[in-house]
This record gives structure tokens, C-alpha cells and sequence, in this order.
């Protein structure tokens, strides 16, 4: 027993590292109830169709194999068409069989007509595989727009393979300081106008000018620094100099790219030209740790290093593990998207903020890119040119298509 006025024990937890899913299939299997993860009395024994795995004819009467939601694989059982409601699920199962058949080589598929018997087991192995793949994918999504601070929202898509999410890959909204790397987001000063638009504001006092128009568009020039107004400012939330700090306000989809570029993301909506579209954010590092894991990434074909070189080089952002949706953004010798280095609370010359704008009118569904050799300053890395001998560093092959592509990323 605690002694009279000794501090009670707090309660303290440890996050589960298993699916709620799997969670309520061992509950279900176990026959235990558990409110926090929503099996009770009431629903233990509740049955949903979660996706359908098999089909087959027996004795003319169709039927599929049905795996629960919330019940383990162990509990599939062949239901017959006639007690199905599940119209979408159906017609997925028939997508997917499709576009199995149609990725198999011609001559070669084995092409199940209308009175086959059964599925071939690598139909239904891919169908299966395809339901895992689609749950897992619309469950990342969740995780994606769970983590984000931004007004817009973040779909995935993949009708290219069966590839799934990213299993090292932290999505986070802001710069991620390494270990002794100190970030100082406390700004020092800030403007008092009533009308940034017209007053001398924060880019004036630092010796630029205000770098949007009246329709939040960027007007100066690539390689002109960018100065919002901050968090000691006494302007309010819709002062036109605050618009990189707000984040994204598009919609965009990270995809599976079908030209081997692995992921991608493209709008879901009109962008318009010289338009604010996202910040470059990950792990910041010194220089002298991104040339040891630049070597690294080479040898992986990978590229996620940023130099931060307004002013000087002392450090990189590294979005290969932590990052935003910008991690999925391809390269492009010929890019939609161009660099800007920007300061709003840290006005630290050695670590500005990087944001991307839309060159020119961006349309719905297309592709965003950036030339990954592009620097705030708008001119191109010198590693994209110079290759020294000395460097011994693995070439990594563009695959932009772009008529002026350089043919290396590196």
C-alpha cells in the first residue's frame, strides 16, 4: 500500500503494433469481447463480407469463397451467389480476374470460360493477393490523412502491380532534426501592418520584396528568397504573405507509376501557374552525413537528398525515411514544378524552408515533378555536371522522357 500522501502511480501504455483487424480476428477466434476495439455481445458472431477469394460451380450453382471481416482465414467458407450482397466486391472479384488474365502473355493464359468449373489457382491466388494489397493501400491512406496538417486530402492508388506501402516511411509535416542538430522556430521579430500587402513588411525588412500578387501567386523570380510573415506578426491568417506556412491545398494522389518510376503523385485538380503546391520536408542532417548516405542511396538507385545551399552547405534534408507527400514526387529534366527557399519563423540563412510552385497550369490527373538537380538558388546542382573520377559515385539512370532529359539523376 502507497504511504499517506505518496503520489498515486500513473498509468502508462505501449502502442500495439498489430492491426486492429487482427486484433478483432483474435478476439472473434478466441470468442472474447473488447470494447476498445469494438467487439461486443452484440456483433461477436456479426458476419461481412470482407473481400471473396475463390469461385467455383457445383452442380450448375455458383459460389465464392468469402473471407469475414474480422474473422481469421481459418473461418472462409464457400457461400453460394444466391446470399451475396455485395455487388462491388463481385465486381471487383471480376476486375481483378480480368486484368490478371489480360497481364499474362498471349497464348499462354489459362482462360477460364463461362462453364469452367473452377478457378485456375493462380487466378485466384492474384485476386486474394489484389484484395490484401487494396485493404492495405486504403489503410495507409487513412494513415496519411490522420498524420497530415494540411487542408488537402491524400489518396493512393495502384492499378499498375501488386506492390503495397512503403514499410520504412514516416509521414510527418515539418523538418525532423538528426540527433545535435538544433532547428530555432521562434522568430525574433515581426512586422506590425495592417495591410502587408501595401505596408512595409517582412520580406522589405529583409531586403526583398513581397514575393505574391493579389491572387497568392508567386511573382519573383526562382532563386529570390521568400519571406512570410510569422508567428510575431500581428496580421491575422489571411494575410497575403502567409502561404507556403498554410500547406497544400490540393488534393493529390500518390500513385503507381507504370513507366518503371516506381511512385508518383499527381493532382486530382486544376492547378494554376506560379501556384504554392507543397514544402520539401524530412530529416535534417550535415553535409558530411548526406555524402555517406548519398553513397548509400546511389548504390540503391534512390534519391532523397536536398541540399539546403542558399547561403552556405552545411545541410541536407534526407526524405528517404521521414517526409511528406513530396517523397513520391518524381524527377523531371522538363518538371511542372520549380524550388524556392523560404523563411517564415526560422530565419536562419543555413536552413530555409523549401517549397515547390507550379511552373506553369498544372491539369487535373497530371503527373507533378521536379528536377531533383535544382537548387533554391534556380540554378542546377554541380553535381549534375561535374562527375569527377574522385567521386566514384553510382550513376542513377532518368527515366523522365522529356526531350531535354540529361540521362542521369546524378
Amino acid at each position: 500500500m502507497a504511504a499517506a500522501g505518496a503520489e498515486a502511480p500513473r498509468a502508462w501504455c505501449v502502442p500495439c503494433l498489430v492491426s486492429l483487424d487482427t486484433l478483432q480476428e483474435l478476439c472473434r477466434k478466441e470468442k472474447l469481447t473488447c470494447k476498445s476495439i469494438g467487439i461486443t455481445k452484440r456483433n461477436l458472431n456479426n458476419y461481412e463480407v470482407e473481400y471473396l477469394c475463390d469461385y467455383k460451380v457445383v452442380k450448375g450453382v455458383e459460389y465464392y469463397l468469402v473471407k469475414w471481416k474480422g474473422w481469421p482465414e481459418s473461418t472462409n467458407t464457400w457461400e453460394p451467389l444466391r446470399n451475396l450482397r455485395c455487388p462491388q466486391l463481385l465486381q471487383q472479384f471480376s476486375n481483378d480476374k480480368s486484368t490478371y488474365l489480360s497481364l499474362v502473355k498471349k497464348g499462354k493464359a489459362v482462360t477460364p470460360k463461362n462453364s469452367s468449373k473452377s478457378l485456375p489457382s493462380a487466378v485466384s491466388e492474384y485476386i486474394v493477393r489484389k484484395a490484401k494489397q487494396r485493404i492495405a493501400l486504403q489503410r495507409w491512406q487513412d494513415y496519411l490523412n490522420k498524420k497530415k496538417n494540411h487542408k488537402g486530402m491524400i489518396f493512393v492508388e495502384n492499378t499498375v502491380d501488386l506492390e503495397g506501402p512503403p514499410l520504412d516511411f514516416y509521414y510527418i509535416n515539418e523538418y525532423r532534426p538528426a540527433p545535435g542538430i538544433i532547428l530555432n522556430n521562434e522568430a525574433t521579430f515581426g512586422c506590425s501592418c495592417t495591410d502587408c500587402f501595401f505596408e512595409k513588411c517582412c520580406p522589405i525588412e529583409a531586403g526583398v520584396v513581397l514575393a505574391y500578387n493579389k491572387n497568392q501567386q508567386i511573382k519573383v523570380k526562382p532563386g529570390t528568397p521568400i519571406y512570410e510573415c510569422n508567428s510575431r506578426c500581428q496580421c491575422g491568417p489571411d494575410c497575403p504573405n502567409r502561404i507556403v506556412q498554410k500547406g497544400t491545398q490540393y488534393s493529390l494522389c500518390i500513385f503507381r507509376t507504370s513507366n518503371g518510376c516506381g511512385w508518383g503523385v499527381k493532382t486530382l485538380v486544376k492547378i494554376k501557374k506560379m501556384s504554392f503546391v507543397m514544402e520539401y520536408v524530412g530529416e535534417v542532417i550535415t553535409s558530411e552525413e548526406a555524402e555517406r548516405r548519398g553513397q548509400l542511396y546511389d548504390n540503391q538507385g534512390i534519391t532523397y537528398l536536398f541540399d539546403l545551399d542558399y547561403e552556405s552547405d552545411e545541410f541536407t534534408v534526407d526524405a528517404a525515411r521521414y517526409g511528406n507527400v513530396s517523397h513520391f514526387v518524381n524527377h523531371s529534366c522538363d518538371p511542372n514544378l520549380q524550388v524556392f527557399n523560404v523563411f517564415i519563423d526560422n530565419l536562419d540563412t543555413r536552413l530555409p524552408r523549401i517549397a515547390l510552385f507550379s511552373t506553369r497550369t498544372i491539369k487535373a490527373g497530371e503527373e507533378l515533378t521536379f528536377d531533383y538537380q535544382m537548387k533554391g538558388s534556380g540554378e542546377l546542382s554541380s553535381d549534375s555536371i561535374d562527375h569527377s573520377p574522385a567521386k566514384k559515385r553510382v550513376r542513377t539512370e532518368c527515366k523522365c522522357g522529356a526531350e531535354t532529359c540529361r540521362g542521369y539523376l546524378n
